[in-house]
Formats: C-alpha cells, sequence, structure tokens
C-alpha cells in the first residue's frame, strides 16, 4: 500500500502491510519504479491507486474524488514517473507539474516523487511563496523533470520566463477545491493556458463543489472518473475518546493551550498545529511555562526525527507538537491526550488525529481549540463523525488552582500511602515541639504544592470566544464595503495589522486575489484574513498583527495581476501628511 499523502515518505504505517488484493507489479509498472517501492515496505495498492493508475498509463485525463489519507500522490506521481525518458533524453525543462495550495504539501509531494522515481534519476524541484527566489531560478535553469508548486509562485516563474512549460506532457491540480477556495482559480487558468493543449491533466480533490466541477469541464478532455469513499469508522471506534472543544480568540489560542493542559496534566500529549512556524512557536511557549516540549514537522532530517520520538517514547519529553505530515505513522503507547490548536479543515483529518488516542481500551481525551470562525467547522465535523464534540467555557484562574491542589493532594496520598518517611520523623517530631502539628502539615503542602504546581495569582484569565454568526468580512459580497476599523485593533480573532497594497479597482483586483496571495506566500489560509477594503488605486487588507511581518515580506516578492505591488502596513487618517485615500494611493513607498 502506498504511504498516505500526509506521511512522512519512507516512514510506512502498520496498516500499510495489509493486503488489499492488488499487488503494484499488477499494475504493469516499471522496475525501476517497483524496487523503490518494496525497500518503502509499500506491497499492496490503495483503491484509490487501482483505480487511477490503469487510465493515467494510458494516457486518460482523470478526475479523482479521495480524501488525504487514501495514496493519491502515488497514484497520479507514478504513472508521470513511468513514462520518464533516459536522464541524456529528457529536454531539462519539466515534463510534469503538479500544482498544490500550500508549500507543505509542494515539499511532501516532492520529496514523494523524489523516493518513487531515484531509480530513475528524476530531478524534482518544489517552488513556493515565501521563501527567496533565487535559489529557485537557479535550479530551473541546471534542468529538472518534475516542479511541484503552489500556484502563486508558479504564475510569477512564468512571469519571469523562468519556467518553460512547453515540454510538458502531464499536469495534476493536487487538492483542487483547496486551491479553489484560496482564491487561485486565475492563477491556475492562466497557468493551464500557458501550457500545450495535448498535455494529460488530472485533478484531485475531496470535494467537488460547482466550480471545481467546472475548472474541470473546462481544462480535461473526457476525463476518467474514479472516487474512493473513506472507510467508515468501525463501530465504537472513538467512544472512549472523551472529545471537548474550547472556543478561544486566535491570538489568545498559546495561553489557552496552557491553561488546558495545565487543568488536563496529560500523561503524554500530542498537539496538531498547520504550519511549521506554528509548530516552532507553540513549542517555544510550552517550554517557557516548564513543559519539556518537543518540535516535529517536515523541515526536520530524518535522524532529528527519530531523536524526538525516542524522547517521547521514552518519557523524557511530555508534549510533542507536530504537523499532520510529520506525525503520520506515529503510535506512542502512553499517548493520552491530542490537542488540535486549530480545527482541522477535513473531518477525515480529525478522525485520523483522535484515534492515536484511546486505544486498546484505554481512555483518550481529544481536545479542540477553535475561534469564533472555525466553530461552523466543529458541527461539520460532528456531522460526518456522529460524535458530539462538547463545547466548554475555558477552564479560570480559579479553576486552574483548584486543579494544582487536587494534584498536589494525590501526589501526597500517594506518598503517604507508598514511601518510606520514617527519615523525616525526627523534623516532624522537632517542629511538633514549636508548633501545632496541622500548622506543620499546612507547611508541608505549601512548599510541595509551589514545588509542583507553580505558586498561585500568576495567572490571568483568558477571554472566551462566541460563534461566528455573520461573515468574517465586512461590506458587500465584493469585499469593497468599508473595513473593520483602524490598524491595530482587537477583532474577533485577535489584534489585526491592516496592510496597505498599492493595487485597486484599476489593476483588477478583487478580494479573491488578495487571499490567494497572501495564502499562497505565507503561513495564514484564507480563513486567517479579515476585513478586505479594494478602492480605485489602493487595497486595504487585515491581517493577524503577529503575521504582519510576514505576509509583507510574501507580497513583496510576489505578483498580483501580473505586477509586484507596494506592500507596507497602512498609516492610519490624520498621521502625517499623506495619511487619507488619494495620498494613500500616490504614496510610492
Amino acid at each position: 500500500m502506498s504511504a498516505p499523502d500526509d506521511q512522512a515518505p519512507g516512514d510506512p504505517t502498520p496498516d500499510d502491510r495489509e493486503q488489499d488484493g492488488t499487488a503494484f507489479a499488477e499494475l504493469a509498472l516499471r522496475e525501476e519504479l517497483l524496487r523503490p517501492l518494496t525497500a518503502l515496505g509499500y506491497e499492496e495498492a490503495t483503491p484509490i491507486q487501482r483505480e487511477a493508475v490503469p487510465p493515467l498509463l494510458a494516457g486518460r485525463d482523470v478526475v479523482g474524488l479521495a480524501a488525504t489519507g487514501t495514496g493519491k500522490t502515488a497514484a497520479y506521481a507514478l504513472p508521470l514517473l513511468q513514462v520518464l525518458a533516459p536522464l541524456e533524453e529528457r529536454p531539462g525543462t519539466p515534463t510534469a507539474l503538479v500544482l498544490a495550495p500550500t508549500r507543505e504539501l509542494a515539499v511532501q509531494v516532492s520529496e514523494a516523487v523524489y523516493k518513487y522515481g531515484r531509480e530513475l534519476s528524476v530531478r524534482v524541484l518544489p517552488v513556493y511563496g515565501g521563501t527567496p527566489v533565487g535559489q529557485q531560478l537557479r535550479s530551473l535553469a541546471r534542468g529538472t523533470d518534475v516542479v511541484v508548486a503552489t500556484p502563486g509562485r508558479a504564475l510569477d516563474l512564468l512571469g519571469r520566463g523562468a519556467l518553460d512549460l512547453s515540454a510538458l506532457r502531464t499536469v495534476v491540480l493536487d487538492e483542487a477545491d483547496e486551491m479553489l477556495d484560496m482564491g487561485f482559480v486565475e492563477d491556475i487558468e492562466a497557468i493551464l493556458d500557458a501550457t500545450p493543449e495535448d498535455r494529460q491533466t488530472v485533478l484531485f480533490s475531496a470535494t467537488m463543489p460547482a466550480r471545481t466541477a467546472a475548472l474541470a469541464r473546462r481544462h480535461l478532455r473526457e476525463p476518467v472518473r474514479v472516487q474512493v469513499e473513506s472507510a467508515p469508522l468501525a463501530t465504537g471506534e472513538v467512544p472512549r475518546v472523551r472529545q471537548s472543544a474550547y472556543l478561544v480568540p486566535r491570538a489568545h489560542k498559546t495561553a489557552a493551550l496552557g491553561r488546558v493542559l495545565d487543568v488536563e496534566a496529560p500523561t503524554a500529549a500530542l498537539v496538531f498545529c498547520r504550519t511549521r512556524e506554528q509548530v516552532d512557536t507553540v513549542t517555544e511557549s510550552l517550554n517557557g511555562r516548564g513543559y519539556r516540549a518537543e518540535a516535529l514537522h517536515g523541515g526536520m532530517g530524518q535522524d532529528q526525527r527519530e531523536k524526538v520520538l525516542g524522547r517521547l517514547r521514552a518519557q523524557t519529553a511530555d508534549l510533542l507538537v507536530a504537523t499532520d505530515v510529520a506525525a503520520r505513522g506515529l503510535d506512542v503507547e502512553h499517548l493520552s491526550h491530542v490537542v488540535n490548536y486549530d480545527v482541522p479543515s477535513a473531518p477525515e483529518s480529525y478522525v485520523h488525529r483522535i484515534g492515536r488516542v484511546g486505544r486498546a481500551g484505554r481512555e483518550g481525551v481529544a481536545i479542540t481549540l477553535a475561534d469564533s470562525r472555525e466553530h461552523r467547522m466543529l458541527k461539520t465535523i460532528e456531522r460526518v463523525t456522529g460524535q458530539r464534540i462538547a463545547v466548554q467555557a475555558l477552564p479560570t484562574v480559579a479553576d486552574l488552582h483548584a486543579r494544582r491542589l487536587e494534584l498536589t493532594r494525590a501526589a501526597l496520598r500517594e506518598s503517604l500511602l507508598t514511601d518510606d518517611l520514617d527519615r523525616f520523623r525526627g523534623v516532624v517530631e522537632a517542629l511538633g515541639d514549636e508548633f501545632d502539628l496541622v500548622q506543620v502539615a499546612l507547611a508541608a503542602v505549601k512548599l510541595a504544592h509551589e514545588a509542583t504546581g507553580g505558586p498561585d495569582g500568576d495567572e490571568e484569565d483568558i477571554p472566551q470566544e462566541r460563534p461566528a454568526t455573520g461573515p468574517a468580512r465586512s461590506g458587500g459580497p465584493d469585499g469593497r464595503g468599508r473595513g473593520r476599523g483602524p490598524a491595530g485593533r482587537r477583532g474577533d480573532s485577535g489584534p489585526v495589522a491592516r496592510l496597505f497594497v498599492g493595487m485597486g479597482r484599476s489593476a483588477g483586483v478583487r478580494p479573491q486575489d488578495l487571499v490567494g496571495a497572501i495564502a499562497g506566500e505565507s503561513s495564514l489560509t484564507g480563513r486567517d484574513v479579515g476585513a478586505i477594503e479594494i478602492a480605485e488605486r489602493f487595497s486595504l487588507v487585515e491581517v493577524p498583527a503577529d503575521r504582519a511581518e510576514e505576509v509583507i515580506r510574501g507580497l513583496r516578492g510576489a505578483t498580483l495581476r501580473g505586477k509586484r505591488p507596494t506592500v507596507r502596513r497602512d498609516r492610519p487618517a490624520g498621521r502625517g501628511p499623506r495619511a487619507g485615500g488619494a495620498d494613500r494611493a500616490a504614496d510610492p513607498s
């Protein structure tokens, strides 16, 4: 079975050994592909691979409906590698292009293609925003066979004349529905228009909303439709997992995570984050609270990954903070808690995450932190899984103090039942001559409590979130209404910064262009973008304040509607000679 899409390549899970009836050898793949697959431990094809590989090998266009974790990366990667010419006969420009919604997925797909095609000396290049373009330009100039790209960076490279698609044989749109949700439709259309008409086109999507179906109708020729349903949960598979959620403003999620973990006191916990940057930030915060936290994400080498997992299994680490990609195949026996720092974007991801606890008859705990805009996704997960996720009030400072006292009492009781305390008798008897024994006990409890739980009074209450009752953006349906307030104000999901983008309606800029560019050039997703205001010659867009500089750096290196925009923090009206709408548009800075 092939590695699931979000599994670290070369790290098969126990399920990968299951037999499902079709060996890769029966799919008529060349020996140079079969040997690496065998070395990776993959022997049997998944349903999506069984259905998709034969028509792709026959040169047909394919529309595949399959969720993450079904093996779709190998389903399209193996056929495009099958037709790879000998190295000396390759044109030097890519013969295959894979478009993916995020840089995390682009890197993951690149690694998988490289491992599958290593005996063919395949040259794979991931290209994505948020990083300097120079290295990517040099790699393209040296020659590559497969490019895996986010749409924004692919279009940027096309505009520079650096990405030559004239020899392209196959285009893959991976997670097409998510790319369209992120506002990449025009980028994708422009990229496809720059490819040969006789190319093979492959579209994979977890869902098939109307606009995804329309994209397939416009660009695929008589495609073979392949659909694989996610396996239903077995009865009784999840009930031993206690599921709950807390509604927390995004700016306070890290503090809320620490509060929840303090109250829950897990034996070992796995905290899921969306991005590598988020993993590093959360890990640093938890270590600052006294936890022994380790980070795990796709940017780490295999040796480093194994050391981290070794520390977790040896219980020299309490918490593992990881992305879905890095946590694939992870099985820790004493894991008691799974925490979703953000609501997973697909119900299948949620089920897969929480399935890591509650095994072998043990009870586990699954906790999700959600801001108001993510509350709707919780309801979707409940509907799909048939499991109730109780939305609870975040523990208060009083709850935390009570829990700490409870843990102190439990520790003292265990010591009274199991420890040899006679060597301390002299201390107690000596103090008993001077003080009441109850007072001596109270002083001992105080010292034990502060040694294990920290002193009381060092916490602040965290604001509670309310479920969203309306759209995230202000103004009319085209996003051209007024913004939600001056830059730096505290929004529904925490402090925001308002950014000035020196392009507006006169350049054809639309809200989805801004959302797509931000999502493609930074670690933010579309749901992280706040109010958008588009004027004639400039635009204003709100982003989380702590990510503003990352967004500015990303957009300054990107193209928007074919041009490089001026991007900076907005200067509120009344703060200098260039404040105000007309002057903003003329500001060259």
